[in-house]
């Protein structure tokens, strides 16, 4: 429990941040309640994904608090929580193409938290790493294992709690340096470099610390640069999209999940998008499971064999153009 020292397995990601009742309304329908906060659902998609995870993080004992442990803990992840008098919530607007937008009751005093022993990794992220007084206890915990565990960090850009630019801008890049992996979308880096090209902001990242920065670029799929000079990119998997709720969590609990089994980045980007292309086909955040996912990539490799052997050949080389 927060406060001491947190116990995880070795091959555990210790994910640490918030959970969010997300109230979702649409036009025309009833609200509907759905278990949120982005790390909440990371450690729900490494779980799906059958990668152990811990989530650190504040409850209530309240309606909202024991629907999100109960969700967390039916795919396997062990919540440990420290109780606030209410469960964080978020009032989730979508727009006619299923975007979100998010007004926040919320607040983060996660009080100073330690790990008995290494874990396989660490995440931190979203409100939960940036907003105080509950920052300083992630932020501390973090430093205590950066180089002796991998740090991943997802911003997850929230402007209406993020105070002035240029002061949110210096909490990001402090989260940034203390990471090997880092992963944002270009909403976040819109807002927090207006008018600079993603991947320009991605090499400048690079050069605080980090070994990969992926940014996911919505429709466009995804691009990820590491520290050696390379740089993939891979397209978006097109499918009817319910919301965008928690996509930007799946891709990166599957970008984790492939990268802790050795696979290389093109393939750690290839599961990631088609993670979040199942998770926007179906409403709220709701990853896929270890098998949902192989089914969606055994698809999309059946239909490159087939685009491949539709598509002109070039015939110095006998490979398609």
């Amino acid at each position: 429990m927060p406060g001491a020292a947190v116990t995880s397995p070795a091959s555990a990601v210790v994910v640490i941040g918030e959970c969010v009742a997300d109230i979702v309304r649409t036009d025309g329908a009833p609200d509907r309640v759905h278990p949120g906060g982005s790390p909440a659902n990371l450690a729900y998609g490494l779980a799906r994904l059958g990668r152990p995870a811990v989530l650190v993080t504040e409850l209530g004992p309240d309606a909202n608090g024991r629907l999100i442990r109960t969700h967390l803990e039916s795919a396997g992840v062990e919540v440990r929580a420290a109780e606030v008098a209410r469960t964080p919530s978020a009032l989730v607007r979508l727009d006619g193409q299923g975007r979100a937008q998010y007004t926040f009751d919320i607040g983060w005093t996660l009080p100073p938290t330690e790990l008995s022993e290494a874990p396989a990794a660490i995440h931190l992220g979203s409100i939960g790493a940036v907003t105080e007084p509950g920052a300083a206890s992630v932020l501390a915990l973090v430093r205590r294992w950066r180089g002796r565990t991998q740090v991943s960090y997802d911003p997850n850009v929230r402007p209406a709690l993020m105070g002035e630019r240029a002061e949110a801008v210096c909490r990001v890049e402090r989260c940034v340096a203390l990471s090997d992996l880092v992963k944002a979308s270009d909403e976040d880096l819109g807002w927090l470099y207006p008018g600079e090209p993603v991947e320009a902001v991605a090499e400048r990242w690079l050069t605080l610390g980090p070994a990969v920065v992926a940014v996911t670029l919505g429709a466009e799929g995804a691009v990820a640069l590491t520290a050696e000079g390379r740089r993939e990119r891979v397209a978006a998997v097109p499918v009817p999209v319910a919301d965008t709720v928690g996509a930007g969590d799946s891709f990166m609990a599957a970008f984790l999940h492939a990268r802790a089994c050795g696979a290389d980045l093109a393939d750690c980007l290839t599961r990631a998008v088609t993670a979040a292309a199942v998770t926007v086909s179906r409403p709220g955040a709701n990853p896929p499971s270890a098998a949902e996912l192989a089914d969606a990539l055994g698809r999309l490799a059946d239909a490159d064999a087939v685009s491949s052997r539709t598509r002109p050949f070039d015939s110095a080389t006998g490979t398609p153009r």
